[in-house]
């Protein structure tokens, strides 16, 4: 295992094997967002893009929770003034867009498969960051809320885009005006999660199940994620033609021979990244 440097306690982040984790560590506040997370994020995430050991990324929370969202009492006291407030609603607004760029979009758009692993609670933007993420999984003791509706907000980081995509117009705007909280076995019948890990210990087994991708064909998975992000947007023949590019990039590859070769042999391939 292999510790990175990530500048601040509220996020930690190590590699196992070929997975890299980050752990938002905010325990006592169940993992709210900090300003420090952002920068966290701004730092980690084109370093662990460019890492050759680095073949999938896992971002999960400590102390039984995956992340709050906002920090409630931090809002409390900026509103009953005891806290410092945005110089005015422009600085406001450009923040937030920059943050958003740094975590949801970024996560959309890193080079690997990234999986959101959810042992406790996803609510708010932490929900919308888990949404981000390529996959999830979650433990059977994950509950699940937009929450926005209960403090006022009417939510951030995508959750709005990225669920509607998962769930569909109705369903997603059903979360988001009642901010009811649904458990795992929910979230895994609307297609919010991909796997609910019964394991004991959730967070060896979500590293197992992420160690699937870091050990894959990593070129091959850079396109399908580009073609799956492009899908949402564009046209027939867009993609068609982007999907005819990245195919003969891919047949280039070691991993494609490699992978060509062990099927007529009838073994497992063994991919390099290359």
């Amino acid at each position: 295992m292999r510790e990175f440097e990530t500048g601040t306690d509220v996020m930690l982040a190590r590699r196992e094997g070929q997975v890299a984790v980050l752990t938002f560590n905010r325990p006592d506040a169940r993992n709210a967002l900090h300003p420090e997370t952002y920068v966290a994020f701004e730092k980690l995430l084109p370093q662990l893009a460019e890492d050759p050991q680095v073949g999938a990324l896992m971002l999960t929370g400590a102390g039984g929770a995956f992340c709050a969202g906002g920090d409630v009492k931090g809002m409390n006291a900026r509103n009953s003034g005891t806290a410092p407030t945005a110089a005015s609603f422009e600085s406001n607004v450009d923040d937030l867009r920059q943050r958003q760029r740094t975590v949801s979009a970024a996560l959309q758009n890193f080079p690997k498969v990234t999986v959101a692993a959810i042992d406790g609670a996803a609510a708010g933007a932490g929900l919308s960051i888990a949404l981000a993420c390529d996959l999830r999984v979650a433990s059977p003791r994950a509950i699940f809320t937009t929450a926005f509706a209960k403090v006022g907000f009417s939510g951030d980081f995508g959750g709005s885009w990225f669920l509607t995509q998962l769930v569909g117009a109705a369903k997603a705007r059903e979360l988001y005006l009642t901010a009811d909280r649904f458990d795992a076995l929910e979230a895994l019948s609307l297609n919010v999660v991909n796997k609910v890990l019964e394991d004991e210990d959730f967070e060896a087994a979500a590293v197992a199940y992420v160690a699937r991708f870091a050990e894959g064909p990593l070129v091959a998975q850079r396109y399908m994620k580009e073609n799956l992000n492009r899908a949402l947007t564009s046209d027939l023949l867009t993609c068609l033609d982007a999907e005819a590019m990245a195919m003969s990039r891919c047949r280039s590859t070691e991993d494609h021979k490699e992978a060509v070769a062990a099927f007529v042999e009838k073994r497992a391939p063994d991919f390099t990244g290359r």
